[in-house]
């Protein structure tokens, strides 16, 4: 009886970088169909001047400190964090000193200012990203401020199996780029294009693990319809009134952070304010509204 010629064995599917992801920042416009973007402005000369309110939301995260420290634990956790266009990891030292005297271990990015997704910037935060599972034994959170919070959901798509959740803050992952007053800083310093439909509707796909916006609707530098997640089972938006300069130290954003991050891991459920909390957060867009 003739033997059965051995079974072909399934190609491997090449991994996808993060870097990938935002290939196409550095290339020409694609040619395809863009989506109707005319609704969408970036924020007034109004809301763009009330960002001038940062400094009193660093006062009354001071303020509010003892209060803050009384939120529940961390379970030991890492969590990477990482910071807005232009800024450094000074800007979100005041949010990694809240999460480490909450039990968490947080990783700052350690690349300097963040100047876009140069050569080198993604693949240094998924070799950081796969060094800190290694070295806690656990899956990491990803906290991204701006376009950190891009680097953090790219990051969670490439690599699913190494994040545990992420949460933006301000993140513009829909939209146009015009509809925010980074976008030209943005090219001016990171040297790539911002403007590839194809890239566009990419970015704004959620990540497949547990992933949370938190946005205002008086941000000053990013139309807040970007930061919105479409409804998903993974997926969710908790809006909070800060501007966008003070989002990482802006009390009421911070204790969703936290309690976001308290959760115990595969035992993910959207964010339900009850009682007075009520009167702070909103949720749109969920599942199961």
């Amino acid at each position: 009886m003739p033997s059965k010629p051995p079974r072909a064995k399934p190609r491997s599917r090449p991994r996808k970088s993060a870097a990938t992801s935002f290939a196409g920042w550095d290339e020409p416009a694609a040619q395809s169909a863009a989506p109707d973007w005319s609704d969408l402005r970036a924020p007034s000369g109004w809301l763009l001047a009330l960002e001038s309110r940062a400094p009193l939301e660093y006062l009354a995260l001071l303020a509010a400190l003892p209060w803050m420290r009384q939120l529940p634990q961390g379970d030991g956790h890492p969590v990477m964090i990482f910071p807005g266009l232009g800024a450094n990891d000074t800007s979100t030292a005041p949010l990694r000193a809240l999460l480490d005297s909450l039990g968490y271990h947080t990783q700052p990015w350690g690349q300097g200012f963040n100047f876009g997704p140069r050569t080198g910037v993604l693949e240094r935060c998924e070799h950081d990203l796969r060094r800190l599972r290694q070295r806690f034994g656990r899956k990491p959170s990803l906290v991204g401020w701006s376009l950190g919070g891009l680097y953090a959901r790219e990051l969670a798509k490439a690599c699913p199996d190494e994040v545990r959740s992420v949460v933006t803050l301000g993140t513009p992952f829909a939209g146009h780029p015009r509809a925010t007053h980074a976008w030209r800083f943005f090219e001016l310093v990171s040297g790539q294009n911002a403007h590839d439909p194809a890239l566009l509707e990419q970015l704004r796909q959620p990540p497949p693990v547990p992933t949370t916006s938190i946005y205002s609707r008086s941000d000053g530098i990013v139309a807040w319809h970007c930061s919105v997640n479409e409804p998903g089972p993974l997926s969710e938006n908790i809006e909070v009134h800060a501007s966008h300069i003070g989002l990482g130290f802006n009390p009421m954003a911070l204790y969703a952070l936290a309690d976001r991050l308290a959760q115990a891991e595969g035992h993910w459920q959207p964010f339900k304010p009850h009682g007075a909390r009520k009167w702070f957060y909103k949720t749109p867009g969920r599942a199961a509204d």
